[in-house]
């Protein structure tokens, strides 16, 4: 069975949105198109190469396809160490969309039913770049194993957030993780089960505490 690896580039807001450039995706009017390139380092080429130096499939949302599709079959050689693989390898689409998809090597996946019927085959792990929409549904599903997060020192305020609208309350348990020079952080986590709730002792029993309550309960709090 292969395992889906998610791997994103995010800010410590979580937004994920452009990291390449200021053509990647301005959607929603988004103005910090190209934020990861000044904060990256050698420690963060180091795990992206490590990610993509073995067999590979991607699975990509629609709109990320997009951008890849436009980019790397024509990226020039000093990218080949990356281009070369992401043309190479098959590209898994999750979309209901019916527009062609003309990268080599690309297949349309309709639905979750389909994408967790190719999770159950043989072949290499799917790894998921860009496409924040797919980790919501795919959290949801329960179809991820694995997720690393490279988290540059930035506050962006705005764009697309990775942990969007949907996403499923979700404990994970870190088994990675690594500090780069720079104070970027790489972390990989794995799905641990449900949330659990607990506390640090019983609130106080005063009138201000119990006004309190009484306040939270009609809404005026």
């Amino acid at each position: 069975m292969r395992k889906i690896v998610g791997a994103a580039f995010v800010s410590l807001d979580g937004v994920m949105q452009a990291p390449g450039g200021p053509s990647e995706d301005p959607t929603g009017g988004f103005p910090f198109g190209g934020w990861m390139f000044p904060l990256s380092d050698d420690e963060v080429g180091a795990a992206i190469g490590k990610l993509f130096g073995g067999d590979f499939d991607l699975l990509l949302g629609r709109r990320t396809y997009d951008i890849f599709s436009s980019y790397w079959p024509d990226a020039p050689d000093e990218t080949k160490d990356i281009r070369d693989p992401f043309n190479r390898c098959t590209k898994y689409v999750l979309t209901s969309g019916t527009q062609p998809l003309e990268w080599e090597n690309s297949v349309r996946v309709g639905n979750l039913g389909a994408l967790a019927e190719i999770k159950e085959q043989d072949g290499p792990d799917l790894v998921i770049q860009g496409s924040s929409t797919l980790y919501p549904q795919l959290l949801k599903a329960g179809l991820i194993d694995r997720l690393t997060l490279m988290t540059f020192p930035v506050l962006l305020g705005t764009g697309k957030r990775i942990f969007g609208e949907e996403t499923p309350p979700l404990t994970m348990k870190m088994v990675d993780h690594q500090a780069t020079q720079r104070g970027n952080l790489i972390v990989t986590y794995e799905p641990a089960g449900e949330v659990e709730a607990g506390s640090f002792g019983e609130p106080p029993k005063n009138a201000s505490e119990e006004r309190r309550q009484e306040a939270m309960k009609t809404g005026a709090w």
